[in-house]
């Protein structure tokens, strides 16, 4: 058992940690004993634990041998508020981030009301964040049609970057683009360090196959093939060469588009992509009839699908992992009809993220390095926060997750904390518990407590032109 002394027993949720012990650091490609030191909320210092002179006065979390690495960065969230705050809000979303091990989200620009898609919807945003996060947050912006001015202002004003839909998004406030909105956009995003990302589904003109049984997963599957994504990623791949843009696909789901990305990526195009936890945790043949709340776009596909999406992130074609948590209400769902055609689409999952990688991770050989690569640093620089999030080095932010890797849970519905509890997951036996979560120095959940008031910070990216192609990350 893990033995928490004098320090770590003394320690109280919303105090400011000065040092973290542990026999067990990740620090660049080892894990070691050692001192992470926090001043000002920063990491100023990790040593040997017996090499270091210390101060009387310092707070010491030993957390024994329990693993400390950087804590997760999950860039693509929908927090839905304001608008839909009966879906998610930024109170409960960021609690199961702190949760989760997670110290930083980005928000995705819909499904709030109004959109992310002018300064003055990012200034209503940012006025519900205010002083309701438990973790640090950025912020997306939107591409519709029509808001291609409204592009650079937003990047003025600290928005990480943008997202598009290439296929309708299922909420009327925030349409899809044609070819021609995505030309207007990218020129506006030509010479700036700001990315698009693509909802790469497109309808297409091909025939699908005819199921008639709504209740049954391969009716919704066979309504979205692989071929909607095919097409898609064709289009953006043209798109990020003609314009040297960057571009971001975002929860691909089909294998079929792993050798176009490549191609484009050998090609020159500046073009990185994600997948999320429920392509590489789900497979359709497990699908039972009626349980929507399986439901999310693009579909869970096959296992041997799956399989190739695995084989892909570990040889780096897949630059990072994501929750994709897309939360609402269980009577949309629809569990009581069972249809899988008229249930909104959206899995919840992002405080279970980290164990539900790590447990599928490492029955396939990839190390808690990878995870840090995967889920901490690219998915910060994506967003434009790498300067300060997404790894121990000193001078970074001291955003930590303090975890057991080989510790086994059952995912119950008291362990939940986003707003509603309606999951895939639930009943799920994973390993990686997570015991405490530091945001900027600060102790923010701990032994299943959290602190009592917000102190998450509202994080605004400023880019400049670029002056230079970016570099995708494989």
């Amino acid at each position: 058992m893990n033995k928490l002394r004098t320090a770590s027993l003394e320690m109280e949720v919303e105090s400011e940690v000065s040092v973290i012990r542990s026999t067990r650091v990740v620090v660049n490609d080892i894990i070691c004993p050692a001192d992470v030191v926090i001043q000002n909320g920063k990491i100023a210092e990790i040593s040997p634990i017996k090499l270091r002179l210390r101060n009387i006065k310092e707070k010491v979390l030993d957390v024994g041998n329990r693993l400390v690495m950087p804590g997760i960065v999950d860039s693509h969230v929908h927090v839905n508020e304001p608008g839909r705050t009966e879906w998610e809000g930024y109170w409960t979303a960021t609690r199961a981030a702190a949760a989760g091990g997670i110290t930083t989200i980005v928000d995705m620009p819909l499904n709030s009301i109004p959109p992310t898609t002018t300064l003055e919807n990012f200034d209503t945003k940012l006025e519900a964040a205010e002083d309701n996060c438990f973790v640090d947050v950025a912020f997306w912006g939107g591409v519709i049609p029509g808001n291609q001015a409204e592009l650079y202002p937003m990047i003025q004003a600290g928005v990480s970057g943008f997202k598009c839909f290439m296929i309708h998004s299922g909420v009327e406030e925030f349409p899809h683009v044609t070819e021609t909105d995505l030309h207007n956009a990218m020129a506006q995003l030509q010479d700036t360090e700001s990315v698009l990302l693509f909802h790469a589904e497109k309808e297409t003109h091909q025939e699908k196959a005819e199921s008639n049984d709504p209740c049954e997963y391969d009716t919704f599957l066979n309504s979205r093939p692989d071929v909607m994504e095919v097409e898609a990623v064709n289009t953006v791949t043209d798109l990020c060469l003609q314009y040297d843009v960057r571009c971001h696909i975002v929860h691909l789901s089909s294998a079929n588009t792993l050798n176009i990305i490549e191609n484009a990526r050998q090609a020159g195009a500046p073009l990185t992509v994600e997948t999320t936890h429920h392509y590489l945790t789900l497979a359709a043949e497990h699908i039972p009839p009626g349980a929507t709340h399986f439901k999310c776009c693009p579909p869970i596909r096959s296992k041997e699908n799956q399989e190739k999406l695995w084989e892909a992130l570990k040889d780096g074609r897949i630059d990072m992992v994501v929750s994709d948590h897309s939360p609402c209400t269980a009577d949309l769902k629809l569990l009581q009809d069972g249809d899988f055609m008229k249930a909104w689409g959206g899995i919840s999952s992002m405080q279970f993220g980290l164990p539900l990688f790590w447990t599928a991770a490492r029955q396939r050989g990839l190390s808690v390095q990878d995870v840090i690569r995967l889920m901490c640093q690219n998915t910060a620089k994506l967003a434009g926060l790498e300067d300060r999030k997404g790894s121990l080095i000193k001078g970074k932010d001291a955003d930590i997750v303090i975890w057991d890797p080989d510790k086994e849970f059952e995912v119950k519905e008291d362990l939940i904390h986003h707003k509603n509890k309606l999951t895939p997951y639930l009943g799920f036996r994973l390993y990686g518990e997570v015991y405490g979560t530091i945001v900027q120095g600060k102790l923010v959940y701990f032994k299943g407590r959290f602190a009592p008031k917000p102190h998450g910070e509202l994080l605004l990216v400023r880019r400049q032109k670029a002056e230079k192609i970016f570099q995708p990350y494989y």
